[in-house]
């Protein structure tokens, strides 16, 4: 449909708006989705020593804290973005990330689901796991015999 419309004597050509096209909104994962999706995740780029401790009702910043060890910074580096990828990709917005300088310990925030993910020394020293009543994983067998 076009629309002409006289002004003076010049005339001028409206086109008319197209509409606007917004994309279907992606449902926002679930607190246990997102803890599988995680699980998923760091299990499929091989993190080591996976805990993961249940805080409903014992906490109000999240339902789940997952805490995980990478054999390098290199390889906690990159299951960090890629985990945050992953995240984002399944609808889950505003995933921040701390600590990719020194990438000994870099926290990924998700919100509902908190991830550590650290250097084996630096999980040892800090021991996060027994503020939440939980015995400290034993390094796996390859990582003594290295």
């Amino acid at each position: 449909m076009t629309l002409y419309r006289e002004v003076g004597t010049i005339n001028t050509f409206i086109e008319p708006a197209a509409p606007v096209v917004r994309p279907a909104p992606v449902p926002v994962p679930q607190p246990d989705e997102l803890k599988a999706l995680v699980e998923t995740s760091l299990d499929d780029d091989q993190a080591e020593d996976v805990v993961v401790i249940d805080l409903a009702g014992k906490t109000s910043f999240a339902d789940y804290m997952i805490v995980a060890s990478g054999r390098n910074t290199r390889h906690i580096a990159a299951m960090a973005v890629k985990l945050a990828d992953r995240m984002k990709q399944a609808g889950l917005r505003g995933v921040e990330i701390e600590g990719l300088n020194q990438c000994d310990w870099v926290l990924v925030d998700a919100g509902d689901v908190i991830i550590h993910l650290f250097r084996p020394e630096v999980r040892t020293f800090y021991n996060i796991e027994k503020m939440w009543g939980l015995d400290t994983p034993r390094p796996s067998a390859e990582r003594m015999s290295a």
